[in-house]
């Protein structure tokens, strides 16, 4: 006897549950969180895809907005020859009206009827030239409007080009700085359960800024941990300025290997302004260095004895504020 329909799906429906706790370890399976390393280097490789389309991106808008200018400006060069044809292709309707009403017959009929046949023959040449010449006219601006049309074909169809890319670039933007916004909240998680340690008690840097001082700012950051050695500017130790003379140089930015000189090579900014890869100055002398890492927090050697670690940029007397590049 067969069993109920009811039976069988219940039968069912448990043998596809046993798969999935065969697949999963178990219904109640736990999921350890990423370590922070493996959430860095996630976030990182994450970056290196979206750096590249954000240049592409603005690359693009610029290329953009200098072919819409060009497309712009041929448009305005046609704009009058335009009414000039319009201008005289009414002209040439206002003859063909007048044609098809039988107004032209009466001329014709006047041109009969007069004195002599050289007066004929003057009236009908003068008529015909003049038809000529408003022919020639007509054509003469047709032809260089059709031409200035033909130019500026090329360039709409790069402008529609370049407007359909940057839709692209800008959904892909938007697609990988979700998946970066949900890595960072998980970084912020794990970073707010003690996960970064004494060193790196939060996210560094922060945000990521791109750019020059993107990549600075993500050199100091990896350098967390190693030690203080004076004069140092790396790989293995660092002084203060030494730290962030090699981290603007990874970035193509050349700096002295002085807190104080480097003060004088970059620009001032304000602590409103401040962004990471920012450098902070401490003291009225100008003898310490470091790094604003964003969110309050600065990348710096210290002393010896101390490794590379973060500190909050009011822990200490600040001089001022610097950008380089």
């Amino acid at each position: 006897m067969p069993r109920p329909r009811w039976s069988r799906f219940t039968t069912a429906l448990a043998a596809l549950v046993g798969v999935a706790v065969v697949l999963t370890g178990g219904v109640t399976a736990a999921h350890a969180d990423p370590s922070v390393a493996e959430i860095e280097r996630q976030i990182d490789e994450d970056w290196n895809k979206l750096e590249p389309v954000i240049e592409k991106h603005n690359a693009t808008r610029q290329e953009l907005a200098a072919k819409r200018k060009q497309a712009d400006a041929l448009a305005k060069r046609i704009k009058p020859l335009q009414v000039q044809v319009d201008q005289a292709m009414d002209k040439v309707g206002a003859l063909a009206a007048r044609a098809y009403k039988g107004e032209n017959l009466s001329t014709v009929n006047a041109m009969l009827g007069s004195r002599s046949p050289s007066e004929l023959m003057g009236q009908l040449e003068l008529l015909d030239r003049f038809a000529q010449t408003q022919q020639k006219d007509v054509q003469q601006v047709a032809q260089l409007r059709d031409e200035l049309v033909r130019q500026k074909e090329p360039l709409d169809t790069l402008v529609a080009q370049l407007t359909r890319t940057e839709a692209q670039l800008a959904a892909k933007k938007k697609q990988i700085n979700a998946e970066i916004d949900r890595l960072q909240k998980l970084r912020i998680k794990v970073y707010g359960n003690g996960g970064g340690g004494p060193l790196r008690p939060a996210p560094c840097p922060a945000t990521y800024p791109g750019g020059a001082a993107g990549v600075a700012v993500k050199f100091a950051c990896a350098q967390i941990g190693k030690p203080y050695v004076w004069g140092a500017d790396g790989p293995d130790s660092y002084d203060c300025s030494g730290l962030v003379l090699a981290a603007w140089a990874k970035a193509g930015v050349s700096l002295p290997h002085n807190a104080a000189q480097q003060r004088r090579v970059t620009k001032t900014v304000s602590r409103g302004d401040l962004r990471p890869g920012d450098l902070v100055f401490y003291y009225s002398d100008l003898h310490h260095v470091g790094m604003y890492v964003g969110g309050g927090w600065v990348v710096h050697a210290s002393q010896a004895g101390v490794p590379v670690k973060m500190k909050k940029v009011d822990d200490g007397p600040i001089h001022s504020f610097g950008r380089p590049g």
